[in-house]
C-alpha cells in the first residue's frame, strides 16, 4: 500500500475556475482558487460592488433528531436549542481544557434539524467530536460534506444581484438567518451570512447545481460590477473586519476568552457542556488578569507583518506575536492582528513595533475591527 499523501480534492466548479484563469492552490486538502487576477481589485469589488466566491471546501455536518438541540448544547459552547428555526449562530467547539477545536456557524433548519458548518481543515475533527459526544442523546450526526456546494455573493450590491434570480423575501431575511428557496431555478438554502464584513449571502446547493448557479449569478451581477473572487481577498476582507481565522487567532492553545470572543460561551444554558470548568476559569482570568489580548496593529511604514512575527517594544522586549497580517486595500497600509501583553493592549499605546526580519517597524495599537460597514 502506498504511503504517498492523498491528492487534493477538487470542488465541483474546478473546471470553471481554471477556465477563468484562476491561480489554484492546495488549501486544507482542496484545490481552491486563490485569485483570478488582482486580489486588490477583487477585494475592492466586494467593498464597493459585489464579489462571487466558491466556498465548497467548507465542511457541512447534519445533526438531526428529537434531541439534536440538546446534543449541540452539550457538545458546543453555545445555546443552540434556543435558536429559532430559520436562524443561525456563530459558536465554537472546545476540548475539555477549553481549547478551541474550531469555530462554526450552526443553522437551525427545522425543529429537529441543524446544519453545522465547520472550517475545511477541521471538518473531520468536528465530525468525530460530535459523533463521540452523541452518546446518550436521541440524535444522529451525519457527514454531509459531499451533499453541498457553497457559493457566496458578498458586497453592497449583492442583494440586488440575488433579487434578480429569486422571489425569496431577501428584504425580510435578517443577518444570521436562512431560508429555503429557489435561485435561478436551483433549490438552495439562502443564508444572510459571510466572512467579509459586508452584506451578503451564502447559498448551499447540490453539487450538480453549482455551475448553473455560478453562471446565473455571474450574468445577473455583470451590470453591478460583480467579479469572481478567490481566497486571497477573502483573507484580507476578513482581516479588515477583525474576524478570526482558525490556525491563526484561534487554536487549541487559545480559549474563546483569550480571543475576546467570550460572548459566544453561554454558561446560563441548562446542563453541562464540554470544557465548561476550564472555560469558567478562563473567563475569570480574562476579567481579573488577562496575560495577553488580541489587538489590531496599523503600520506607520509599508512593510507587511506576517503570522509568527514578534511584537516588541522599542527597546526590543518581546510582548506578543502577530497572528495575521496583510496589506489593507481599504486603509491603504499594512495591518495585523496580534496577541500582546495586556499592559500594551490599550488603543494608542506607544512604543509598539513588529520585528520584521530584524527591523523594528513601528505600529499603532488600535481596537478591532479595522473596518466596519457603513462607518
Amino acid at each position: 500500500m502506498s504511503d504517498s499523501p492523498r491528492s487534493p480534492r477538487r470542488v465541483p466548479l474546478d473546471a470553471v475556475h481554471r477556465a477563468l484563469g484562476a491561480t489554484v492552490t492546495d488549501f486544507a486538502g482542496w484545490e481552491m482558487p486563490l485569485r483570478y487576477g488582482s486580489e486588490r481589485d477583487e477585494h475592492n469589488a466586494v467593498r464597493t460592488r459585489a464579489g462571487l466566491f466558491d466556498l465548497s471546501h467548507m465542511g457541512e455536518i447534519a445533526v438531526t433528531g428529537p434531541q439534536a438541540g440538546e446534543l449541540l448544547d452539550r457538545a458546543l459552547v453555545g445555546h443552540l436549542s434556543a435558536v429559532p428555526v430559520g436562524r443561525a449562530r456563530y459558536t465554537m467547539i472546545c476540548d475539555a481544557s477549553g481549547g478551541i477545536l474550531d469555530d462554526l456557524i450552526v443553522y437551525r433548519l427545522a425543529p429537529e434539524e441543524y446544519l453545522v458548518v465547520a472550517n475545511a481543515a477541521n471538518a473531520q475533527v468536528v465530525l468525530d467530536a460530535l459523533t463521540e459526544r452523541r452518546d446518550g442523546f436521541d440524535a444522529a450526526v451525519r457527514d454531509d460534506r459531499d451533499a453541498y456546494a457553497l457559493l457566496a455573493v458578498q458586497g453592497p450590491a449583492s442583494p440586488g444581484v440575488l433579487a434578480k434570480l429569486t422571489d425569496a423575501d431577501l428584504d425580510g431575511l435578517k443577518y444570521y438567518a436562512g431560508l429555503p428557496g429557489t435561485v435561478a431555478g436551483v433549490e438552495a438554502l439562502i443564508a444572510r451570512t459571510g466572512y467579509t464584513g459586508e452584506d451578503g449571502f451564502e447559498l448551499f446547493v447540490s453539487p450538480g447545481d453549482a455551475r448553473t448557479l455560478w453562471e446565473a449569478l455571474t450574468e445577473a451581477g455583470a451590470d453591478a460590477g460583480l467579479v469572481p473572487c478567490g481566497l486571497s481577498c477573502r483573507d484580507t476582507l476578513r482581516l479588515e473586519a477583525g474576524m478570526p481565522l482558525y490556525g491563526h487567532e484561534l487554536t487549541r492553545a487559545t480559549t474563546p476568552f483569550d480571543a475576546g470572543l467570550g460572548r459566544v460561551v453561554k454558561f446560563d444554558k441548562p446542563g453541562d457542556f464540554t470544557g465548561r470548568a476550564a472555560l469558567e476559569a478562563a473567563a475569570r482570568r480574562a476579567e481579573e488578569n488577562p496575560p495577553r489580548k488580541l489587538v489590531g496593529l496599523v503600520a506607520s511604514g509599508r512593510r507587511v507583518p506576517r503570522a509568527g512575527y514578534p511584537v516588541v517594544t522599542a527597546g526590543g522586549t518581546v510582548i506578543g506575536e502577530v497572528t495575521s497580517g496583510a496589506p489593507s486595500p481599504t486603509l491603504g497600509k499594512p495591518i495585523a492582528m496580534a496577541y500582546v501583553d495586556a499592559s500594551h493592549a490599550a488603543p494608542g499605546t506607544e512604543g509598539v513595533c513588529v520585528d520584521i526580519r530584524g527591523t523594528h517597524e513601528p505600529y499603532e495599537v488600535v481596537a478591532l475591527p479595522f473596518y466596519r460597514r457603513g462607518r
